[in-house]
């Protein structure tokens, strides 16, 4: 009986995540259209929320906490950019290449696989480093710190204008889900049972024969995808890249925020923490706040923590099961 029961939930679930993807894809574009401000901030938040659902995905599947994610995010920019405009490739497969290239680098990154917290970060933060100089450094293919301008705009497809605002917001709406569909897959599996339990003790799974580290490896590799694909998007959304910008620590730091404020031990949390967070800070605290706006952010982050430590969707969903019921679980 029980059983029957969470399969019934489940279907729910599944029905009423299939009609809030379809509200986001028509609601969103009608409501703001014609005020390009707004939907080009919107977008903004989902290129910060695309990457922050990756990051999550590292640190509550993989059990490590990365400051480097501005490497995998440059990386995936500069490589669709110089696909397409010096190889000729067409903008989505070099997109997807981009995604491939950062999973590519992030081998680089495996031998400090074997260091735990804070270590773990800070390795990764100084490959980010690394990264940024050498886009810097090597002119001949990256413009080195002037950049790369005019990189070519999202096509026109069976007569709709990609390149245009709601064009864009498709593309990075459809990149979040995906990655917010892959996250809850890799966690339902068998490999995210032996991740959750190599988080409660590493040495245990490893003695009933789980490798550790090459389930590491493959969220490291699945989220620098993740977070390329984000990049190479955002490359051909502003079409201008320079290092300073692609692998700057703001994308890095924004999700960081975003994934702790909205819940990053769950799925759609960081992204609608991106979304609350950068719009609350573009609309309300900037106005309040030209210079250093920031600070309050770091006010509500730490509030929220205070608050509710799981952060905003777990409280939502405490709040829920007090008053009204259960929700859908893994939400």
């Amino acid at each position: 009986m029980q059983e029957v029961m969470r399969r019934a939930s489940r279907h729910r679930s599944v029905a009423l995540a299939v009609v809030i993807a379809a509200a986001l894809y028509v609601l969103v574009p009608f409501a703001l259209r014609g005020n390009l401000y707004l939907m080009s901030l919107v977008v903004a938040s989902l290129t910060i929320g695309g990457i922050a659902v990756a990051w999550a995905l590292l640190g509550n599947l993989g059990g490590l906490i990365s400051f480097g994610h501005a490497a995998f995010f440059g990386i995936g920019s500069y490589a669709s950019a110089i696909l397409v405009m010096k190889s000729g490739w067409p903008i989505f497969p070099a997109m997807l290449a981009g995604g491939i290239c950062a999973s590519l680098a992030a081998v680089l990154v495996l031998p400090a696989l074997r260091l735990k917290g804070p270590y773990f970060a800070l390795a990764v933060l100084a490959y980010a480093h690394i990264f940024r100089i050498v886009a810097t450094e090597w002119k001949a293919l990256t413009g080195g710190a002037g950049g790369i301008g005019s990189i070519p705009r999202f096509p026109v497809l069976l007569g709709f204008d990609f390149a245009s605002k709601t064009g864009a917001y498709w593309i990075i709406l459809s990149l979040v889900l995906a990655f917010a569909l892959i996250h809850f897959y890799v966690r339902n599996s068998d490999y995210g049972l032996a991740l959750r339990a190599m988080h409660d003790s590493e040495e245990a799974t490893r003695a009933v024969g789980v490798n550790s580290l090459l389930l590491k490896a493959m969220m490291l590799f699945l989220s620098a995808f993740m977070t390329g694909m984000v990049g190479a998007f955002n490359a051909h959304y502003i079409n201008f890249l320079e290092p300073d910008y692609a692998f700057s620590g703001l994308w890095t730091m924004l999700p960081i925020v975003a994934a702790i404020f909205g819940g990053y031990r769950t799925i759609t949390g960081p992204l609608v923490g991106a979304v609350v967070v950068y719009l609350l800070d573009q609309l309300v605290f900037k106005a309040v706040m030209p210079i250093g706006h920031q600070i309050m952010l770091g006010a509500m982050l730490g509030a929220m923590i205070l608050w509710n430590a799981g952060g905003l969707l777990p409280a939502i969903a405490g709040w829920w099961r007090r008053h009204r019921g259960p929700l859908a679980p893994h939400a």
